[in-house]
């Protein structure tokens, strides 16, 4: 079941000792541009890798948006894959960016910003757009139903998924977090 949340969930709180998204000679920079939109820099905060991508006057965001996110998967050691589970782990990622990306493309006037955040154990997806709509899975789910797929796809791949609304502030955000394969 999906979960809307006045408030973020990624602060989980600290990590245990020794907890890292980093790995070892990974440093912030410059996060690669994906076709020419605008990235913010790779952020290291407290173990954690944070990526952003704006949309700001962008086509193909969606396989932009899965580019970009193929890239942050190769520099978090995510990709190559070594394991069938591993190589699982990230393609859930990148349908769920898809989905994600794609939702906002249909149904809230175009996504404004992906935000990728990393650390050991969890991968969080967030889709900025400023849409007034309440995303939610089709129900009920008809698996031979054309279309209305992507949050019951985005509800059996994610640990947790759910919607940040700021008040006075128009749109919203669309999150979702993956566990790292093991």
């Amino acid at each position: 079941m999906s979960t809307t949340r006045p408030y973020s969930p990624g602060d989980r709180g600290p990590e245990p000792s020794g907890a890292s998204g980093a790995s070892g000679g990974d440093t912030p920079g410059t996060a690669a541009s994906a076709g020419g939109a605008a990235t913010a820099p790779a952020v290291s905060s407290g173990g954690r890798q944070v990526r952003r991508l704006s949309f700001d006057g962008e086509s193909g965001v969606v396989p932009l948006a899965r580019d970009f996110t193929r890239q942050a998967l190769y520099a978090w050691g995510w990709l190559p894959a070594a394991t069938a589970d591993q190589r699982a782990a990230a393609e859930d990622v990148l349908l769920v960016v898809s989905e994600l990306v794609t939702n906002a493309c249909l149904h809230a006037e175009g996504p404004e910003q992906l935000e990728i955040t990393c650390d050991r154990k969890v991968i969080r997806l967030e889709v900025s757009d400023r849409g007034t709509g309440q995303p939610a899975p089709r129900t009920p789910h008809r698996a031979g139903r054309p279309g209305g797929h992507g949050m019951f796809i985005v509800q059996r791949l994610c640990l947790d998924w759910g919607v940040v609304r700021i008040p006075g502030v128009a749109g919203k955000k669309v999150w979702a977090e993956l566990g790292a394969p093991a």
